[in-house]
């Protein structure tokens, strides 16, 4: 358990070891900042989350300095995590900014002394709105754990600052109450990972569960067409000018009937047949691997990893070719 005191730096160029305990000793006071919130909670969680999880406009999180950059975060997480959230400056707000509340919304007013000026200035229109307000504060007597509907404690014996001033530890109590309310109200709702992709479509995340085959698909012009009767000549060039290393062959219905491929090529050369009188159909790769434009794109790669494979025919439901995708093009989207 780490001292009381504050830490003291001695003056001259620390060592490396000194450097390390220091580090230590900010770590362990952290931790076990970390360790008394578990202490701490009691039914005011379980209060909270029900605050939260009956929210039928959007999660309002305040706070001032500090505390303001940690409900920036908070509010994020909130958002991010499918309960539609925002940051409000306590400052700002009492200069027009207020006018974002709705009678919907609940607040989250965070403040370690639970005194701060401007969330108080912040309080009388909460009020007046009949808003819920959560209060995150480590002074349980304070003004603002008295108006608050439910308060959520975030006291610290000490803070890892050495002068015992700078919000260290307070920030870190903040930070982890705030996403252990983030994460189980996504419990409570029920959000899912499909959901949380909805919210990241950028993301890699969001690319594995949303990218579809068709987003990526080569098709109309890019796709090298051929049929079984296609002479050798002809079908290279198919397979050279579109670039894919690789040929569709349809037949008189426009049904897939097979594919053409580099490897195809190889084994037709190394058997030493006539390549004048060669025909696509007899060097075809017949019933290919084929996969639907709805597919996931994740899915289509898992497929070509399988069959040690670099590209896949996409077909409609009357098993016409569609579209290629290739290996590459998903790979650059970022999905792996």
């Amino acid at each position: 358990m780490p001292s009381d005191a504050p830490l003291r730096y001695s003056s001259g160029e620390p060592s490396s070891s000194t450097l390390m305990a220091r580090a230590c000793a900010v770590l362990d006071i952290e931790i076990q900042a970390l360790q008394d919130l578990k202490t701490q909670l009691d039914d005011s969680l379980s209060a909270a989350i029900g605050l939260l999880a009956n929210c039928q406009g959007r999660i309002i999180v305040t706070g001032m300095g500090k505390s303001g950059l940690i409900g920036r975060k908070i509010a994020a997480t909130f958002s991010s995590t499918g309960a539609p959230a925002l940051f409000l400056h306590p400052a700002e707000g009492v200069h027009g900014d207020l006018g974002a509340l709705t009678l919907q919304d609940v607040v989250i007013a965070i403040s370690s002394s639970g005194e701060t000026p401007e969330i108080l200035n912040v309080l009388p229109l909460v009020k007046r709105y009949g808003l819920p307000l959560i209060a995150m504060t480590g002074n349980q007597k304070s003004t603002l754990a008295r108006r608050a509907d439910v308060t959520l404690n975030i006291a610290v014996r000490q803070e890892a600052c050495p002068l015992g001033l700078a919000p260290t530890s307070s920030t870190t109590v903040t930070l982890a109450l705030g996403d252990v309310l983030a994460i189980l109200l996504l419990e409570r709702k029920g959000f899912t990972q499909d959901d949380f992709a909805l919210f990241h479509p950028a993301g890699a995340l969001g690319k594995r569960l949303l990218l579809r085959v068709a987003d990526i698909m080569r098709a109309g012009e890019a796709l090298p067409i051929i049929t079984p009767k296609t002479p050798f000549l002809e079908a290279l060039d198919e397979i050279s000018g579109k670039k894919l290393g690789m040929a569709l062959a349809v037949n008189e219905s426009g049904q897939l009937e097979g594919v053409v491929t580099d490897g195809d090529i190889r084994r037709a050369l190394t058997q030493r047949r006539d390549i004048h009188t060669l025909l696509a159909g007899e060097m075809m790769t017949r019933a290919p691997q084929t996969i639907d434009p709805d597919a996931l794109a994740v899915s289509a790669l898992r497929l070509m990893e399988q069959r040690k494979i670099t590209t896949l025919a996409v077909v409609d439901a009357h098993h016409a070719p569609i579209g290629v995708v290739h290996m590459h093009d998903i790979l650059n989207q970022g999905v792996s």
